[in-house]
């Protein structure tokens, strides 16, 4: 296979930016693509419960899947910056220390997701109507944990390297198999919230081991191979260093959306249905900006790692001034037709009103985001991830949590309550912007002399 990886080290920021983003906004609309269609089986075909308690089960994967998914970003930070600086022998060792990341994690969570279900699913009081239900399509879901932490490490290193197309490709294949897995599972076969289950599970194993495969075929001074996986002690410390903080912070974010579940929970299941059907449309305006951010970590990571710091600089606001556009155009979009989105994922006219209600109050100031997704990878792609983390901690948890308990005092509506988010937006864009302007992410990096244009 031909490599297409990318050094953006040289030539036009903005087209360099733009060009590794467009792929990665395309995997992860590919990712909602067939979210939504599971989404829309379980909803259209199976009901308003079955789609509740897929929905509540979202939080607690994302939590315990969540620590994994961040120590990939944090190996890709590793990668990118290895690779701009021309270090193959280290990347060599990046890359085969991270699979064994893979191997060890993914037994981990599984042996956890499967014992742990039914009490973690209580303790977020999962209504007793569908809990039966949730605690199925959990088991089975967990059961997909190595093609999952698979394919995010695999393919994070591909977009570390310069390579945002293949894994976009790879997903596509994968969205393909799930609505494939959904159409068998069912509506042929009839097996409910199992079915949708078991499509996830063949969608992400086709992904991951296309993925893996990519790996086994870069060049020959540091593709993977499958004999030479190990846990390396010094390699495994630095990948810690930079992955733990990270692994941490997006913990942290899905417990604070797991309590906020928890609280929707006793609101009823049609608040339930109307806040699951409003998540994954959100994830229309999330994942775009999720792309711009990582584009700006992998720019950062390989521009800083050749020596480049201002054209690092540049890289950062040329990605905010893109990710704000992007959001703001997605978000009046949404907003102006959200009956007729929502109308997608159920027939039920009362969860359709609850998500338009949430849909209205939140999207317009969603661009918020953009700086923390922006700055944020910015920060991780010098390889300061514990201020991020810290940052994150105190505004997406403490905070988070000190408004969601005033918020249930004052208000007993879901979108009422929703509003808890903008609110830490703006504090937690307010806080690593300041972080991002002390200059304290560029410690540790020289300005060289690269011919490179800027």
């Amino acid at each position: 296979m031909k490599q297409k990886n990318n050094d953006l080290t040289q030539g036009s920021i903005t087209w360099k930016l733009i060009l590794f983003a467009l792929p990665l906004l395309g995997t992860s609309l590919i990712q909602q693509m067939y979210n939504t269609v599971d989404l829309m089986f379980v909803g259209k075909i199976l009901g308003k419960e079955a789609s509740a308690a897929v929905g509540t089960c979202g939080w607690p994967i994302n939590c315990l899947v969540g620590f994994f998914t961040g120590m990939g970003v944090g190996v890709g930070v590793l990668i990118s910056q290895a690779y701009g600086g021309k270090d193959m022998k280290q990347l060599k060792r990046i890359i085969h220390t991270a699979m064994g990341l893979v191997i060890a994690g993914s037994i981990v969570l599984m042996i956890i997701g499967v014992t742990l279900t039914p009490v973690i699913l209580r303790m977020m009081n999962t209504p007793e109507e569908i809990l039966d239900l949730a605690v199925i399509y959990a088991r089975i879901y967990f059961l997909s944990m190595f093609s999952i932490i698979g394919f995010n490490f695999s393919s994070g290193i591909l977009r570390a390297l310069g390579n945002s197309r293949s894994p976009m490709i790879y997903q596509l294949l994968g969205g393909f198999t799930n609505i494939w897995g959904n159409t068998l599972f069912i509506y042929i076969l009839h097996l409910g919230v199992a079915g949708a289950a078991l499509a996830t599970f063949c969608s992400q194993t086709v992904a991951a081991v296309l993925t893996i495969r990519h790996l086994c075929r870069l060049p020959e001074q540091y593709h993977l191979q499958l004999h030479h996986i190990r846990l390396e002690p010094a390699m495994l410390k630095r990948i810690f260093v930079v992955g733990i903080p990270m692994g941490i912070q997006t913990t942290i974010v899905s417990i604070s959306l797991l309590l906020l579940q928890s609280q929707i929970n006793t609101m009823g299941v049609t608040s339930m249905a109307a806040y699951t059907a409003y998540s994954k449309i959100e994830s229309l305006v999330y994942f775009p900006m999720w792309a711009v951010g990582q584009a700006a970590t992998t720019f950062v990571g390989q521009n800083l790692g050749s020596g480049q710091i201002k054209r690092a600089v540049k890289g950062t606001r040329t990605a905010l001034v893109t990710g704000i556009m992007i959001t703001l155009v997605i978000t009046l979009s949404l907003t102006c037709f959200s009956h007729g989105v929502l109308h997608l994922f159920s027939s039920d006219t009362d969860v359709i009103d609850l998500g338009s209600k949430i849909i209205v109050r939140l999207f317009p100031l969603y661009f918020l985001y953009v700086f923390v997704e922006v700055l944020s990878g910015t920060i991780r792609g010098a390889g300061k991830s514990a201020p991020v983390m810290f940052i994150i901690l105190i505004n997406m948890f403490a905070v988070r949590l000190l408004f969601l308990y005033i918020a249930m005092m004052m208000f007993d509506t879901v979108y009422e309550v929703a509003l808890i988010f903008p609110a830490t937006w703006l504090t937690t864009s307010l806080s690593v912007g300041i972080y991002y302007l002390t200059g304290r992410w560029k410690k540790g990096w020289t300005e060289k002399e690269v011919s490179a244009v800027s």
